[in-house]
């Protein structure tokens, strides 16, 4: 098992990138590896991924150098040990809306004392003796719990109080939802929400995670969020919007 540079890097308060790619290619996760990101970010939620598809995406990250994320269906023992048995750095769990549930998903990644996972290894394992496996893998995975309803957001402070929770990711999407306010995540009520959280969470010494793109970046790092998770469409739409309108006005003389 890897030294986890993404929770390691967090741990010492600084900001670390994490980009979600468009599709789950082996190959293009390795290429991102190469751009200077500190994590991928692979959908276990939303995306196609099957469990061959997430071991060789983990592999390919394991290949560039950088540490891997799975965010899983759900919280729940088994598909989090799948997840980190495949190899992950570590899991990001979804709609964890009390303290009960986010005491719930640590003790699902992490083994005795901290909690129960699963006893197997599989490539997590690689490279460390068994009797040495728990205490490694208790430091080096990370999780990231996310909050993404109203009612997570009415238990912050209680949640904000578990301990071993690496990053407490603040969704838009469904915390929109939640709110009345579907498919609006620039809606003031929404995006005043999502700022008060995250200032409470630094302001109670915890590490936040947003959802970031190149337009709103600064006014979330101005907010102490860390863990700073991009998705390839966003960057990709303004290299090409920049790259289409510099051919456009470049107005070249006609051919001779």
């Amino acid at each position: 098992m890897r030294s986890n540079s993404l929770k390691h890097k967090l741990a010492a308060g600084q900001a670390a990138t994490i980009v979600a790619p468009l599709a789950p290619s082996p190959g293009f996760v390795e290429f991102l590896g190469q751009l200077g990101f500190d994590a991928v970010f692979l959908d276990c939620e939303h995306g196609s991924s099957g469990w061959e598809d997430v071991e060789n995406l983990v592999r390919a990250a394991d290949l560039a150098g950088y540490s891997s994320v799975i965010r899983v269906e759900r919280n729940d023992s088994a598909t989090i040990t799948r997840a980190l048995d495949r190899g992950a750095g570590g899991v990001q769990v979804p709609h964890v809306n009390t303290a009960a549930e986010a005491e719930a998903a640590v003790r699902r990644v992490k083994f005795a004392p901290f909690g129960h996972r699963g006893w197997s290894g599989g490539r997590s394992a690689y490279g460390v003796a068994m009797n040495d496996f728990a205490t490694h893998a208790n430091a080096e995975t990370f999780l990231a719990v996310m909050l993404e309803e109203v009612e997570a957001l009415d238990n912050l402070n209680d949640i904000l109080r578990v301990d071993h929770i690496d990053v407490f990711f603040v969704a838009p999407g469904d915390l929109a939802q939640s709110m009345g306010h579907p498919g609006e995540l620039d809606h003031p009520a929404v995006t005043d929400a999502i700022d008060d959280a995250l200032r409470r969470i630094r302001a109670a010494g915890r590490t936040s995670g947003a959802l970031v793109t190149p337009e709103n970046l600064d006014h979330h790092l101005a907010l102490g969020v860390q863990y700073v998770y991009v998705g390839v469409p966003s960057l990709l739409a303004l290299a090409a919007a920049t790259f289409v309108q510099r051919v456009r006005g470049s107005s070249p003389s006609a051919p001779r």
